[in-house]
């Protein structure tokens, strides 16, 4: 590489294209939703719908580790509450492959 290229700014290419689409949001460039794996760049419904399902899958490993820790010592509030997690993980999970489709319909 010359000095040139490499004092070039990488982002230089997508400056100079213009909006995808007219904003639906005011101040919003592409009006794109701010949804999981939009604002982070993941541009494909599979990466994000995987990413999801690998959180999933890592949450549910230590929640039920937690479980059974918790039964183990006899502490059932604390495994009521590691059930209580899971749910948050598993509703977590069905907003994130909502966004994920509606995303993809586009």
């Amino acid at each position: 590489m010359t000095g040139k290229e490499e004092d070039r700014d990488p982002w230089e290419e997508f400056d100079r294209l213009g909006p995808g689409m007219p904003d639906r949001v005011p101040g919003q460039p592409g009006g794109e939703p701010h949804g999981f794996g939009f604002r982070t760049g993941v541009r494909s419904a599979r990466v994000a719908v995987g990413f999801a399902v690998y959180a999933l899958a890592l949450g549910t490993i230590l929640v039920l580790t937690g479980c059974v820790f918790f039964v183990a010592r006899q502490q059932w509030l604390l495994a009521g509450l590691m059930v209580l997690v899971e749910a948050v993980f598993v509703f977590s999970f069905t907003r994130l492959v909502a966004q994920a489709r509606h995303r993809r319909t586009r």
